[in-house]
C-alpha cells in the first residue's frame, strides 16, 4: 500500500508554537535534528506504523499578516540552544508551507484577539458563509498537495469563554442556530472546529478555548465518523501538577493551599493579559485538583505577562499541607522552559495518533490521549499515570489489531 499523505492545517499558523511545530517536523525530515520529547518516537509506538514526518505536509490560517520564514527564524535566535542555522537548511520548505497559509476568522474573539488582526472579518458574511470558506481552504489544501487526510488543529489564541447554552447541546438546535446566523452562540473556533468536521477532517483543540467541542460538535463528529479531542495541550506547570498531587493523596496528606504564579511573553501571554481571555485559561488550570485530590483546597493561579520574557515561560507553585499531628509543611518548585518548545512534539504526536485513530475508523472523542490536555473532554481521570496507562493500553489494542476499531468510551 502506498504511503498516506497527510495534511496539518494548523489555526494560528504564524505563531510561536505553530513555528516550533514545522521547524521541528522538518529538521526531522532532513536528518537535522532528532524526535526527543515526541512519545511517539519511542521504541513503544514504533510497531504502529504511525505517518512518518516525511510524509506531513503543513498550511494554515491566521488573522495576522506575517512571514512565517521570518517567525522560525526569531524562534531560532530566541531560544538561543538551537542552532541558527537550522532555518536555512530547510527554507525551501518553509517557503513552500507559507503558500497554503490563508486569512483566519476573529468572530467573537474579544478584543484582545481582534486588536492582533490585520483586518477585521467582513460585516456582511453569515456563519455558513463563513463556514464554506474555511472548507473551501481546506479542500483546496488538500486537493493541491495531494493529501489523503487533512488534520485541523487549533493553536490560536485563547478566547474568551462561550456561554454554553441549550443550543450546543444538541447538533440539530445547534444548526437551527447556525441556519438563522445567531452570532451570539459560536466563537472563531467554533467556526473552525464545525467546518474541519463537515469536511471530514480530524479536530485537535489545543487551546483552553471552549467555544469548538461542546456536545452538538461532538455528536457532529460520531455522525461523520471523524476523531476529535480537547481542550488544551499540557505541557508545564499543569502536567507538574497531575504528577505531583497525587503524592498527596498517596501519602494522606491534606493539601491546605496550592497557589501557582505564572509569567510569560510572547503573543499568548500578550493576549492572556486581557481579563476575559484569562478567565478561560485560569479555569483550566485550576480544574485539575480537586478531580486528583477529592476536594477543592484553597488554589489561585496568577497569569502575568513579562514581554521580555519572549517565548520563555516560569512558573513558580508553593504547596502548603498538613500531615501527622497536624503539623504543617510546604513543597515549592519551579517550572521553566520555552512555551514552544515544550508544545511542538506534543503537537506532532497528536497529529500522528490522530492519524492512526482515524485509520482505525474512531470517531467522536478519543479519551486515550488524555494525557495531552489540561481539560480531557469525557475523561475525569487527571492523574498523568493514570492516563498514560489508558494511552498505552490503546496502543497495545492496535498493535494486536491494526485493522480494526480502537475501543471508545
Amino acid at each position: 500500500m502506498d504511503q498516506q499523505r497527510i495534511g496539518v492545517w494548523l489555526i494560528g499558523a504564524l505563531g510561536s508554537v505553530s513555528a516550533a511545530v514545522i521547524l521541528g517536523a522538518l529538521a526531522q525530515r532532513d536528518g537535522l535534528t532528532d524526535s526527543v520529547g515526541m512519545i511517539t518516537g519511542t521504541e513503544a509506538f514504533r510497531g504502529l506504523g504511525l505517518v512518518p514526518l516525511d510524509a506531513v505536509e503543513f498550511g494554515g490560517c491566521d488573522i495576522r499578516q506575517g512571514s512565517l520564514r521570518d517567525n522560525v527564524r526569531r524562534l531560532a535566535r530566541d531560544i538561543g540552544s538551537l542552532n541558527p542555522d537550522l532555518p536555512a537548511h530547510i527554507d525551501h520548505h518553509l517557503a513552500r508551507t507559507e503558500q497554503h497559509i490563508v486569512r483566519g476568522s476573529t468572530r467573537d474573539c474579544g478584543d484582545a484577539i481582534l486588536g492582533l488582526a490585520t483586518e477585521p472579518d467582513p460585516a456582511h458574511k453569515t456563519l455558513r458563509e463563513e463556514i464554506a470558506d474555511i472548507m473551501g481552504h481546506l479542500a483546496r489544501f488538500k486537493a493541491s498537495n495531494e493529501l489523503d487526510e487533512v488534520v485541523v488543529v487549533n493553536l490560536a489564541s485563547t478566547e474568551p469563554r462561550l456561554n454554553v447554552g441549550a443550543c450546543h447541546q444538541s447538533l440539530a438546535d445547534f444548526e437551527t442556530c447556525l441556519d438563522r446566523s445567531e452570532l451570539g452562540v459560536v466563537r472563531a473556533s467554533t467556526i473552525y472546529a464545525y467546518a474541519a468536521i463537515r469536511s471530514q477532517c480530524p479536530y485537535v483543540n489545543f487551546t483552553p478555548s471552549n467555544g469548538a467541542l461542546f456536545p452538538a460538535m461532538v455528536e457532529l463528529a460520531e455522525h461523520m465518523r471523524v476523531p476529535v479531542m480537547g481542550n488544551d495541550g499540557k505541557t508545564g506547570e499543569t502536567l507538574v501538577k497531575s504528577v505531583l498531587a497525587p503524592l498527596f493523596v498517596c501519602r494522606n496528606l491534606q493539601v491546605l493551599s496550592w497557589e501557582a504564579f505564572n509569567i510569560l511573553g510572547n503573543m499568548d501571554g500578550r493576549v492572556l493579559d486581557h481579563p476575559e481571555n484569562k478567565a478561560s485559561k485560569v479555569r483550566s488550570k485550576d480544574a485539575i485538583l480537586p478531580h486528583i485530590l477529592g476536594y477543592k483546597p484553597h488554589s489561585l493561579v496568577n497569569i502575568n505577562y513579562v514581554p521580555s520574557l519572549s517565548d520563555q515561560k516560569v512558573a513558580w507553585d508553593y504547596i502548603h499541607f498538613r500531615g501527622f499531628l497536624g503539623h504543617r509543611m510546604s513543597l515549592q518548585f519551579i517550572w521553566q522552559g520555552h512555551d514552544s518548545i515544550l508544545a511542538a512534539p506534543l503537537v506532532l504526536d497528536l497529529v500522528r495518533l490522530t492519524v492512526l485513530a482515524r485509520n482505525r475508523g474512531d470517531a467522536g472523542l478519543m479519551p486515550h490521549l488524555a494525557c495531552f490536555f489540561k481539560d480531557p473532554l469525557g475523561v475525569s481521570e487527571h492523574r498523568l499515570s493514570h492516563q498514560f496507562e489508558m494511552l498505552s493500553a490503546y496502543v497495545a489494542a492496535a498493535c494486536e489489531n491494526p485493522g480494526s476499531a480502537g475501543k471508545r468510551a
